[in-house]
């Protein structure tokens, strides 16, 4: 049996304050492999992959560019894309 690697997105909007935590509760689950967070246009303002067994040294410099993110966005979507590994038979 090969094991299949597919993906899926979810979106959260939320304002400025919200950003942070939201990402860092997203990369706590575990199942994230990529972060896109957009503005209120719908453009996206910031991307970053997240790799399996990222620590917090990884994660420090993002946290930093999404905290100077909340002081200058009012409200914005953060879309998630996802793993779900499925086998295939």
């Amino acid at each position: 049996m090969e094991q299949k690697e597919k993906s899926n997105h979810e979106s959260f909007r939320v304002s400025g304050d919200e950003i942070l935590s939201k990402v860092k509760e997203i990369i706590k689950e575990g199942n994230a492999r990529r972060i896109i967070i957009k503005n209120e246009k719908d453009e996206i303002i910031m991307e970053f992959p997240l790799t399996i067994g990222a620590i917090g040294v990884v994660l420090a410099p993002i946290f930093a560019a999404v905290g100077t993110l909340t002081a200058l966005a009012t409200h914005c979507t953060i879309v998630v894309e996802k793993r779900n590994s499925e086998e295939e038979k």
